[in-house]
């Protein structure tokens, strides 16, 4: 079957399964980030590895500098879905020999700046050439603590469903200059029991899902609460994807402390709520119109 037909989803379905992990994993593939036991008391170790491609994730033309902040940024976004703090990172760098040493300069001029927007050390990885498009590989270890570390799996029906920030734009340059929300998430995991957790990289009509499936429950979405950047309507929003804002799942019991602590804490970057999670058995959303798919 070609993966056209099959999809990112079907592919790891086949693929996941087979994996063999040690007994030092505690959460395998599947989730933001790998989650694994940790020498440090306390803590536990996260892994994840992203990467940017050139003419799917960037545009021949685009900056380098622009190219290396988004490939540091993606996988760090993935730390800011399970609360974690990310310590070292190691780039993986594909061009072809045409390629200028200026752009390359430019390029890590890029990463380096994003990785120390957030304490992040580049302390290896590799170069290899290619006859085909620029591929930017990062992969980032760092850690979070035992009792603060979320995944997407824990949303329980009745769950109030909050989203970070606007959606849409990103095919107006809002991809290549985004910083992951590492500072909020942390916040959210010291001041609240947040129960799953998830960044919004291929669009809600894509994640959304993802979060419910994890968790074993459905979801209602009131799609004329989503938050829009300005321009956009609700189908980017959806759909468009690489928007990187945090989708989280909480009691809606703390749904009002949560609002006024955040409007404190955040004033200039909105919360919104946005629907809830309900029994698998009792779905009633609107069927989201699907995110970014790949192998189309």
């Amino acid at each position: 079957m070609k993966l056209r037909r099959l999809g990112e989803e079907g592919l790891l379905s086949r693929l996941l399964p087979s994996l063999q992990t040690r007994k030092e994993v505690i959460m395998g593939a599947g989730d933001d980030c790998a989650v694994v036991l940790s020498s440090r008391s306390g803590t536990v170790g996260l892994l994840k590895t992203d990467c940017v491609v050139e003419k799917v994730h960037f545009e021949s033309l685009a900056e380098p500098a622009a190219v290396g902040w988004k490939a540091m940024m993606r996988p760090l976004s993935d730390f800011a879905a399970m609360s974690g703090l990310p310590e070292f990172a190691l780039v993986t760098l594909i061009v072809s020999a045409r390629r200028s040493a200026s752009w390359i300069k430019k390029l890590y001029r890029g990463l380096q700046r994003a990785a120390a927007r957030f304490d992040v050390s580049v302390v290896g990885g590799e170069t290899s050439s290619t006859r085909g498009p620029a591929v930017i590989s990062v992969s980032v270890v760092g850690f979070a603590e035992k009792e603060r570390w979320i995944s997407r799996r824990g949303g329980k029906a009745g769950d109030d469903l909050f989203v970070t920030g606007r959606l849409g734009g990103s095919r107006a340059g809002k991809h290549l200059r985004f910083v992951p929300r590492i500072e909020e998430s942390r916040w959210l995991t010291k001041n609240f029991p947040i129960h799953a957790m998830i960044d919004l990289s291929d669009g809600l009509g894509a994640d959304l899902p993802r979060l419910a499936r994890a968790s074993k429950v459905g979801f209602k979405v009131d799609v004329e609460r989503l938050p829009l950047n300005p321009g956009c309507q609700i189908a980017h929003a959806i759909s468009d994807g690489e928007d990187y804002e945090l989708l989280f799942a909480v009691s809606h019991r703390h749904r009002k402390r949560l609002s006024r602590s955040w409007r404190t804490k955040f004033p200039k970057l909105l919360l919104t709520r946005i629907g809830q999670l309900v029994p698998q058995s009792a779905i009633r959303n609107l069927q989201l119109p699907r995110g970014y798919v790949h192998f189309t």
